[in-house]
């Protein structure tokens, strides 16, 4: 499924692979790797609350600030667990981490099939990167909120995916 004008890089159409989730939806299955390069699965991230925060490049400034919030924020979420998503190498993720002293959250690299920006709706097709995106999944792997942003460059709204986050573990 290919969802054209689903994005947009600087004002300029990108089309979105898959589909759009929405609140309420089974949150899929998806293959990747950690930064030790092992398979990670929906499965394999357990069953407590989990944001699943999205982005193209760490290498990139907003990129750089979403990750370094949610890694912030992520110290004051217990029984949460915050992942970042990417097609970064899992090295590069490594490094990226360790350079920002970035260590609560959790580091994804979709780099080798692109599975979980296909079957979450993130995947660019024309540059085969993801875009930016906020997922909320509960324990019981309902997907809980959800935000994909209109323009690559922007931020989400982070007041609205803390709030989703705290409604559902208080």
């Amino acid at each position: 499924m290919e969802r054209p004008g689903a994005t947009t890089l600087k004002g300029n159409p990108l089309t979105l692979v898959g589909p759009e989730l929405k609140p309420g939806d089974a949150a899929p299955e998806f293959e990747a790797v950690d930064n030790k390069l092992q398979p990670v699965s929906l499965t394999k991230t357990g069953n407590k609350i989990r944001i699943f925060s999205v982005v193209p490049s760490l290498d990139t400034p907003v990129c750089d600030m979403q990750t370094k919030r949610f890694n912030d924020e992520s110290a004051k979420l217990p029984n949460v667990d915050v992942y970042s998503i990417s097609m970064d190498l899992p090295f590069a993720q490594s490094r990226w981490c360790d350079a920002f002293g970035v260590d609560h959250i959790k580091m994804i690299s979709d780099h080798k099939s692109g599975s979980f920006g296909e079957h979450y709706g993130t995947l660019i097709k024309e540059l085969r990167i993801e875009s930016r995106a906020i997922f909320v999944v509960d324990e019981a792997n309902k997907v809980r909120y959800v935000e994909y942003v209109k323009e690559v460059g922007d931020h989400p709204n982070y007041d609205a995916v803390l709030a989703a986050v705290r409604s559902l573990s208080a």
